[in-house]
């Protein structure tokens, strides 16, 4: 148990391939993908509570006080998988709808804009440059379970994950405040196979990266709000691309 608690540092999970699936969604998503999962820990309420889901699971019951040294959340749910990592190719992630996320750093952003990805029927995510290590507890539990049935892939370089995009066909959109496209009327330009390119929650995306792009679009903010939450802008350009390209 005390190996096992490690994998909180971000080390210690590129070192052994390994992290940890805290609750009952993030469990469920680990064992829909095939050889994922190598051990689950429950308490016995969890493994009471859970019992249809862990119906064809070998658990190990656990006390309470070591379930909350593996969990990651304030209140646990009682149910922990431990996992090897997905490993998804850069190449894997193909059109019609990608997103970029460029040195994204928060891990509940990060959690939140795959669950937006996958709930928009996008075909995959990119993680790039300085972003979130997607096997970040915070961010396994944000993406709800979605960050084992969508691609996510990891790109140091987030100028080759656009490139790689544009090499699949799709067309790069940045989401930029300043861009001269305007998000509700460019369903033209949404339609086509796209790669949405998100920028950090601080200072958004570099010049030199958003340059990259094939254009750069902005959403229009009719109030007084400076700007959106990162997830919240990725929410909407991922829906109105779906709309347009259906």
């Amino acid at each position: 148990m005390k190996e096992i608690r490690k994998l909180a540092r971000r080390s210690v999970r590129a070192e052994r391939g390994l992290f940890l699936a805290d609750g009952p969604k993030a469990v469920e998503g680990a064992l829909g993908v095939s050889g994922c999962v190598q051990e689950i820990f429950a308490t016995e309420a969890g493994a009471e509570t859970y019992a249809a889901l862990l119906a064809d699971s070998s658990v190990t019951l656990v006390d309470d006080r070591a379930m909350a040294g593996l969990s990651d959340s304030v209140t646990p749910a009682g149910v922990v998988a431990l996992c090897r990592f997905l490993d998804v190719p850069l190449a894997d992630i193909a059109g019609p709808l990608v997103v970029i996320c460029a040195d994204v750093r928060d891990p509940g952003n990060a959690g939140t804009v795959i669950r937006c990805a996958d709930a928009a029927g996008a075909s995959g995510v990119i993680l790039a440059g300085d972003s979130v290590d997607l096997y970040n507890p915070k961010t396994i539990r944000a993406s709800v379970g979605s960050a084992f049935h969508l691609p996510v892939a990891v790109e140091r370089d987030p100028v080759a994950a656009v490139k790689a995009a544009k090499a699949a066909g799709l067309t790069v959109l940045a989401a930029d405040m300043h861009g001269t496209a305007d998000l509700f009327s460019a369903d033209d330009l949404l339609a086509r196979p796209t790669a949405w390119l998100m920028g950090n929650e601080a200072w958004g995306l570099p010049p030199e990266l958003a340059a990259e792009a094939d254009e750069i679009v902005s959403i229009p903010i009719f109030g007084k709000a400076e700007s959106l939450n990162l997830s919240t802008a990725a929410a909407l350009c991922l829906y109105a691309s779906a709309r347009a390209q259906r």
